[in-house]
């Protein structure tokens, strides 16, 4: 998907957004409807996936700028992560929105959710990757690193 700003057309600086396909398919199921506990789970994915995006515009905003001060990079790639900065924008504000609509106040609770629950996926595959080695390391070794 192209994206436009100020009458040109820019290559997107996110790929597609499953996630919020996902939850949108979910959200208009009928016969049977999805169920409310899987339409939350999968309006917090796609939180996640924004949180993701959040970060990763403000690293790369500052890295970007600067390179474009230096003449390294084009004003193409810039505005289009301006573009993305927007429509990202939108986005936060439709899950806000989205949030709300299943509990009063969510909306304010969902993207710091979201972010903790980001956390807790790298720690848990960081210790998976720890376990692992753990275990490899075992298999050539004459010691015990079981413990």
């Amino acid at each position: 998907m192209l994206i436009a700003v100020l009458g040109k057309v820019y290559e997107p600086y996110f790929s597609s957004h499953p996630e919020r396909n996902a939850y949108i398919t979910l959200l208009q199921k009928k016969d049977p409807s999805a169920h409310d506990t899987l339409l939350k789970s999968a309006l917090v994915r796609r939180a996640m996936v924004d949180v993701q995006r959040v970060l990763r515009i403000r690293e790369d905003k500052a890295a970007l700028q600067n390179l474009l001060q230096k003449g390294s990079v084009g004003d193409d790639l810039w505005n289009s992560l301006l573009a993305a900065e927007k429509e990202l924008e939108v986005e936060v504000m439709e899950v806000v929105a989205e949030a709300n609509s299943f509990v009063e106040g969510w909306g304010q609770a969902i993207f710091p959710t979201a972010n903790e629950m980001l956390v807790n996926e790298k720690m848990r595959t960081a210790l998976e990757r720890i376990n692992e080695t753990k275990e490899e390391i075992g298999r050539y070794s004459i010691f015990d690193y079981s413990d």
